[in-house]
Order: structure tokens, then C-alpha cells, then sequence
């Protein structure tokens, strides 16, 4: 056979093979027209059945844990065209455009997931249906997030900040560790969910500690490290907690990290004058303060704060560690006078016997979520962590009305955000193995209800049985980053070019060097 004739053999055959690929990549094997109804639930992995589900979300891709020699799926609502996959193993890939189209027509509408499994005998079985609802709100398009592995200390693995698109699978690397000299690349804040006013934390042994101010397309060094920050509504100023925060391990149990917050205050940046202040309202030397979190008016700044039950900070951790429980806060603010009113406890710890920590207000003002666990300052690290809601605007009511939510588990739950319109919460859990921190996304009704959530859909729904990163401090903005990347990490290895000084007045808090085993905590300080 001519050379040319072998040539277009051989293109032919490979073209089969790709079009062979193709059809079984794309899972349209065959179609289901007789099966046997089971009157048993569905085993689907990801399971959303009864769960509330964006209109706008990517598609829920699913294993079928099942027994059988071929798949199938149909999934369908009130209105428009079913779709139907089909596959030769246990994996449903969703078409991003039919699911896309299917959601937009039944906003409010039930979603109805039937799957089909091939028996060994040739019958097509089928369980009963997986139903969630589509909501009519809609989450807000993108969410950023840090990606850590669970020994990064030990390992040295990289971490880094990443944006993933929520109606679809492309995630995008904002700044990664590798990039600024192996830092510790720390909380992220955006003001009302937008990314025009934005705040990063790293520290590096090579380009020492900094905080990166984004506002607008420029980028900003401050050679101070900000704790855990909120942005004021107007973006004017943001609220930062400055805490030594050292790390310790338990010798046995599920969770071997541990810290205690040996001293902490509150500080405020001022973007108009580029100066940090404190309020010594909120900066006592008994006390420990931290977790701000602003108001959806701005009017109120909510934090946490306990009784300092050490006199120095000599021993760690402190005999006391686990008798250290946080009140919830809040202090009055005038926004146009710029003057501040009186703490106030909203929530006291000796009235729950838990410890408060991580409180966030809904953009719209109604509602606050915190969490509570047994004791001390970081709920990640507590197993018995759960989020609770609190109703801001329940009329002549001491104390402000409070419960935990419904989607809690029996591990730890922690780090919140809230979608602009308020009707979505995205929040931290290990509830699927005890020890990786992942991602889910709970509708908040009107009434406060935290509908059964959904984790964050992968294009792979095995995604999570081999991924060793955590997902954590999580924030749902309507735009990506403006700037990423080679601009941050430039930004970060250069001198700083905003000179601040903390204040005199109040505590005095002088950043120290941070020890190898506290890179994933907030910067340490000591006061005078």
C-alpha cells in the first residue's frame, strides 16, 4: 500500500478513535426508554436533594454510587426541553448551556433529578427522584477564597488566593505564595461584596510582614500586618483586629491545632488619610478584642471580646486557655461626625456558656451570623463549632433573638459570606471527613430558615475524595479582582509606599517577628 494511502489510513482510524472519545467524554451512550421503578432513595454524590440551589449556579455534576453496567440521568422541571445524559460509568457531566437555560425558566420552580442504573441482567432500574428547589435570587457571580494544604507548615506547599467563577468551573489564581517569596498569604476583604476597595495580608521571612491596599486599579504596601479586617459600607474606613496569636497542638484529638489570642485590640484604617487610629473604647488592656464586623448601614461596628485572664504572656499556652470565652459587641458609630459611642454586649458568653466568634452582618441589615463553640478565639480548629443567626431588627427584644441554623453538623463550622442581596451564605465545614475544610452554599429565606446547602459544585463530582486543600475565608463579590497576580506580588516586594504609624494613644501595639509554627495565623504583636 502507498506511503500517502497508509497516511490517510491511519488519519481515518485516528479520527474514529477521537469521535469514539468524544461520545464516550460526552456520556450519550444510550437512551432509556423502559425501566423499573425502586421505591428507595437515589445514591448520588454530591446528594442536593431538598436543597435550595442558585438559579445561576454551574452545573451539579453527580456520581451515581451504584452497582450497574451503564448510567443515565434525566433532569427536568416545569418548563422547558428535560435533558438527558447517558454513560457507560457512574459520573453525570451536566451540559453547562441546557442546565443554564433549564434554571433560568423555573426560577422558584422544583428541580427533579431522576437517575437510571443498568443492572447486570440488562433491566434499567430507577430510584426515586433527587428534588431540590431553584430560587429566584440569585448569588452573586464570583467567590474568592484561599486554598491551603492541610500541612502546609510541613510540607511547605503553596498557598494562594483564587476567584472561581460560580456559573461554571474556571477558577483563577489571584496571588499565589510562589510569587512573593514563599509568604504566608493571608485574609482577604472586600468592600460590599465589590472589588474596588480591597485588603491582603502576607508575611515573608524575604519581604517581611505587609498588608496590600487595592483601591481602584492601584495597589498600595503598608508595612503593617492587619489582623482580621472589615471595610466600612462607604469604603472610607476599615476595622482590623491586631493579635498574638501563636499556635500549640493537643496530644490527642480530632483537631491537634489549638491558639489562644494572648493580646489583641481594634485599629481603624482611613483610606482618605492613609493614618491608622484606635478608639481606646475598643483597645482596653483587660480585654481582648477582635472579629470586627460592620453593620449594613455602617452605623454599628460588631466585634468580640473576653476578659484577659493572664497578667503576661510567659507560659503558652496559658493555664487558663480553655476558660477564655468571647462576648459578642458592638459600639456606635457616626460615620459623617466620626464619632464613636459606648460599647455594648449584645451576647453574653456567661449567658450561652459558648464562645463567640467570626460575626457577619447581611448587607441589608436584618441579620447577623456568628459562631460558638466551647472556648477561645479560632472555631476552625473547634469541632463543636456551629453557626448561629441573629435577628438585628427584632422589635423591643433583649436580648436580639438567636439560633443555630439548620444546616449545622457535628464538625466544626466556621468563616461566612454573605451574597450582596442577603439570601445567600457561604460558609467553611468539615462535615464531609472531619478534617478538610470545604466549601457550602445555604439559601437564607425572608424568615432567616438556612435551607440544606450544596457544596461547591466541581466539573469532577470526585473531586473532593482526593483533594487535600482547605477552602476558607470565602468572599462572594459581583465582579472578579481587578488586579491579580504579577501586580499584587510586585506590589508586595517592593518598599512600602504608604508610611503608617500606630497610634500612641491607648495600647501600643509593636509587631515582633513571627515564629516558624504561626505562618497561617495572623501576625503576632505585643503591646506595651
Amino acid at each position: 500500500m502507498p506511503k500517502r494511502s497508509i497516511r490517510v489510513l491511519l488519519l481515518v482510524v485516528s479520527l474514529l478513535a477521537i469521535g469514539g472519545m468524544i461520545k464516550w467524554a460526552s456520556g450519550r451512550v444510550e437512551r432509556v426508554d423502559r425501566f423499573v421503578p425502586v421505591d428507595r432513595p437515589a445514591k448520588i454524590f454530591p446528594d442536593c436533594n431538598g436543597a435550595v440551589i442558585p438559579p445561576n449556579i454551574a452545573p451539579l455534576n453527580f456520581e451515581i454510587r451504584e452497582q450497574g453496567t451503564a448510567y443515565a440521568a434525566r433532569i427536568s422541571s416545569n418548563q422547558g426541553d428535560p435533558i438527558e445524559v447517558s454513560s457507560r460509568g457512574p459520573v453525570i457531566l451536566i451540559p453547562k448551556g441546557p442546565w443554564h437555560d433549564l434554571l433560568a425558566g423555573n426560577r422558584g420552580g422544583d428541580l427533579r433529578i431522576e437517575v437510571f442504573i443498568k443492572d447486570q441482567a440488562g433491566q434499567w432500574i430507577r430510584p426515586n427522584a433527587v428534588t431540590a428547589r431553584i430560587a429566584r435570587d440569585d448569588i452573586d457571580r464570583y467567590l474568592v477564597y484561599r486554598q491551603m494544604h492541610m500541612g502546609h507548615l510541613q510540607v511547605r506547599s503553596p498557598t494562594g488566593i483564587y476567584c472561581r467563577d460560580l456559573t461554571g468551573f474556571k477558577e483563577s489564581l489571584v496571588l499565589s505564595s510562589n510569587d512573593c517569596g514563599k509568604a504566608c498569604v493571608n485574609c482577604h476583604t472586600f468592600a460590599r461584596n465589590h472589588t474596588d476597595r480591597m485588603l491582603l495580608g502576607l508575611r515573608s521571612p524575604q519581604y517581611g510582614i505587609a498588608t496590600l491596599v487595592v483601591e481602584g486599579e492601584a495597589v498600595h504596601r503598608i508595612d503593617k500586618k492587619f489582623g482580621y479586617t472589615s471595610w466600612h459600607p462607604s469604603g472610607r474606613l476599615a476595622a482590623f483586629s491586631i493579635n498574638d496569636l501563636p499556635m500549640f497542638y493537643h496530644a490527642s484529638r480530632n483537631e491537634a491545632r489549638d491558639t489562644t489570642d494572648l493580646d489583641s485590640l481594634l485599629a481603624f484604617y482611613k483610606s482618605d488619610t492613609r493614618s491608622i487610629v484606635t478608639v481606646p473604647q475598643v483597645a482596653r488592656k483587660d480585654r481582648l478584642e477582635s472579629w470586627p464586623a460592620w453593620s449594613g448601614d455602617g452605623r454599628y461596628l460588631y466585634f468580640c471580646s473576653a476578659p484577659k485572664l493572664w497578667t503576661d504572656n510567659t507560659e503558652y499556652p496559658p493555664a487558663q486557655y480553655d476558660q477564655v470565652r468571647y462576648d459578642l459587641m458592638r459600639i456606635a458609630y457616626d460615620p459623617n461626625a466620626d464619632k464613636w459611642g459606648e460599647p455594648e454586649t449584645v451576647l453574653s458568653a456567661k449567658d450561652t456558656g459558648k464562645s463567640i466568634a467570626m460575626p457577619r452582618c447581611s448587607p441589608d441589615g436584618r441579620w447577623l451570623s456568628f459562631c460558638m463553640c466551647d472556648y477561645g478565639y479560632f472555631p476552625t480548629w473547634q469541632e463543636d463549632s456551629d453557626i448561629y443567626l441573629m435577628d438585628l431588627q427584632a422589635s423591643a427584644a433583649t436580648p436580639l433573638p438567636y439560633r443555630r441554623l439548620e444546616f449545622n453538623s457535628s464538625r466544626s463550622e466556621s468563616w461566612r459570606t454573605w451574597s450582596s442581596n442577603s439570601r445567600w451564605l457561604v460558609y467553611s465545614s468539615k462535615v464531609q471527613n472531619g478534617f478538610f475544610t470545604r466549601l457550602f452554599i445555604s439559601y437564607i429565606d425572608p424568615e432567616g430558615k438556612a435551607h440544606r446547602p450544596i457544596v461547591l459544585p466541581q466539573k469532577d463530582p470526585a473531586f473532593y475524595g482526593s483533594c487535600l486543600q482547605n477552602y476558607n475565608t470565602a468572599e462572594l463579590v459581583v465582579e472578579p479582582p481587578r488586579v491579580t497576580g504579577k501586580r499584587l506580588a510586585g506590589a508586595f516586594r517592593r518598599p512600602s509606599d504608604i508610611s503608617l504609624g500606630l497610634p500612641t494613644t491607648g495600647p501600643t501595639p509593636i509587631v515582633r517577628p513571627v515564629p516558624q509554627n504561626t505562618q497561617n495565623v495572623p501576625g503576632r504583636v505585643q503591646r506595651d
